[in-house]
């Protein structure tokens, strides 16, 4: 027990990683007409021109980043076809949210490792200077990526790679931006000066149908899972539940990924709608898990408290009685409670991560207005993410029999 031995067969997969985010397929199924849309913004890359800036827009898992990998290998590997000189690099900015980091990664990503700089130590105008001297060493087109785009804090770097050629701080490269966003409202955030100058090309994602989404799985199904151990509704059923997650792919490929895992660790002979549903809750739990995590001390101890009140079937509960028990809690902590403005502020914030529903009432002048609170999630998971905040709070009687 414990070591571990290679199975040649890998049942029920032939290829797992296909059902993983990083892979990018041959073809791009399900997205016909954006894919028609953006290959048609990039054409001008290898006709030798310079493309025009591109913001793709649409919610988490509708395809952005899978077919913007796609487009690019083709664009790259087109390019060595036909001796055009394209330079890609696609940049998280969520990991880098300032110009100045955008521009040291854009510096580091086309240096050798000993000529790479650090992330400190330098004006911003400097950095700028080494990285128009960078990107004019390369020459030709360079396609910087700009992934979550909306995470940017400033958009200083939008301004001046827009301006880079008629400011003469580019000669011999051009630079077209692709900009990545899950929020359709960004654009309208950026200065009057960055819109006038970008110049860019927006293309809209929509959310995939189920139709859609069968495809994609028919197409990853082919290449991650050995002929004929689906059994026919396993498709149909991770499509739909994808669609009903607003329409996201990545969920959808999760769930499927998750009922073969499933079916492998029993020693199943086929992977069966049943391996699905099991994977669609876990995969909840975990959801739920993480989301919970993320919470701070005091987010957590709200949650808890309006757990006490689910496990007696007390909810929905009104808005006054949460913030007693969450006082109650609190100090049973050790902690300070918040102000009742702070865990309405904070209600709001746990019910747009799916956590808690939030229904406002208002009776006139013999009621006032108030909020009534349900818990979103099964109460089981939630608990069980709860466990520290549960040990530092004390356990309430109301979940005894739950833990």
């Amino acid at each position: 027990m414990g070591s571990f031995e290679f199975t040649p067969s890998n049942f029920p997969f032939e290829n797992r990683n296909a059902l993983l985010d990083d892979y990018t397929p041959d073809e791009l199924v399900g997205r016909d007409e954006e894919i028609r849309e953006y290959h048609a913004a990039l054409q001008p890359a290898i006709d030798g021109s310079q493309p025009d800036n591109i913001f793709l827009f649409g919610k988490t898992g509708v395809g952005k980043t899978a077919a913007t990998r796609f487009l690019l290998d083709k664009l790259v590997s087109g390019s060595s076809e036909y001796g055009v000189n394209i330079h890609t690099r696609r940049m998280n900015c969520d990991g880098l949210d300032t110009s100045y980091r955008i521009a040291v990664e854009t510096v580091n990503a086309f240096r050798d490792a000993d000529q790479k700089i650090s992330e400190t130590g330098y004006p911003r105008s400097t950095v700028y200077d080494m990285m128009w001297d960078t990107l004019d060493d390369l020459g030709g087109l360079i396609i910087l990526v700009l992934d979550e785009i909306d995470h940017l804090q400033d958009d200083s770097l939008l301004y001046q790679l827009s301006r880079a050629r008629e400011n003469k701080e580019l000669t011999s490269a051009r630079v077209s931006v692709v900009g990545i966003s899950n929020d359709l409202s960004y654009r309208d955030r950026l200065s009057p000066k960055v819109r006038s100058s970008l110049c860019e090309r927006s293309i809209n994602f929509p959310a995939y149908t189920a139709g859609e989404l069968q495809q994609v799985l028919s197409q990853r199904e082919s290449i991650a899972f050995q002929n004929g151990v689906l059994d026919d509704g396993v498709i149909p059923l991770c499509s739909a539940y994808g669609a009903q997650e607003s329409g996201d792919a990545r969920k959808a490929l999760d769930l499927l990924l998750k009922a073969g895992d499933i079916a492998q660790e029993s020693n199943a002979s086929t992977v069966t709608v049943e391996h699905v549903e099991r994977g669609r809750e876990l995969l909840q739990r975990e959801e739920v898990t993480r989301g919970i995590l993320g919470l701070n001390d005091h987010e957590r101890i709200l949650l808890y408290a309006l757990s006490t009140f689910t496990a007696r079937e007390e909810t929905p509960v009104r808005s006054r009685k949460l913030y007693q028990r969450y006082e109650n809690l609190a100090t049973n902590s050790g902690s300070d409670a918040l102000t009742s403005r702070w865990m309405h502020d904070h209600l709001d914030e746990l019910e747009m991560l799916g956590l808690v529903s939030v229904t406002k009432r208002n009776e006139g002048s013999s009621g006032g207005q108030y909020k009534m609170i349900t818990l979103n999630q099964d109460l089981e998971p939630v608990l069980d993410a709860l466990e520290e905040t549960i040990h530092q709070s004390g356990v309430h009687t109301s979940v005894e029999s739950w833990l």
